[in-house]
């Protein structure tokens, strides 16, 4: 069953269940799925497009906590946790810390990416390699770390 399917499935089983919260969760992620199908050029929305965009929502609820917990909101917080809750429950199994590092270490090394000056080419041989188990911030931070 794809992604499309099991939203829709999912927005199912909330109404029947009265979830209110993972109800707007689901309605909002079919609207950002809606928005892919009516794109220019969009002939068919792929599994790879909508979990672009499951990550691309992911990561706007992660910055919205981290605002509303600075400005002490701690009621809307809890709104953006709820539905990142309900959204990375679509996305594949994100890699640790750990794991991630030590893939990128090898990748990099494998590739002879030693040098702070090929700091571009190793992101994007990282994002093209764990783009979609790891967020961008994290491959960003261990290949700094790395590069010498």
């Amino acid at each position: 069953m794809n992604l499309i399917n099991q939203v829709n499935e999912g927005i199912k089983e909330a109404m029947k269940s009265r979830q209110t919260d993972r109800l707007r969760a689901l309605r909002g992620i079919k609207s950002a799925f809606l928005l892919l199908q009516t794109g220019e050029g969009v002939s068919e929305v792929t599994d790879e497009m909508c979990i672009k965009a499951l990550q691309k929502m992911s990561k706007q609820r992660k910055d919205s906590i981290e605002i509303f917990e600075k400005q002490q909101r701690e009621d809307l917080a809890l709104i953006e946790r709820s539905e990142l809750e309900v959204i990375d429950s679509f996305l594949p199994a994100q890699l640790s810390e750990d794991e991630l590092n030590q893939l990128i270490v090898h990748l990099l090394t494998e590739n002879g990416l030693t040098e702070k000056a090929s700091m571009g080419k190793a992101m994007a041989l990282a994002i093209q390699n764990f783009g979609d188990k790891a967020d961008g911030k994290l491959i960003s931070k261990i290949i700094k770390d790395f590069l010498v």
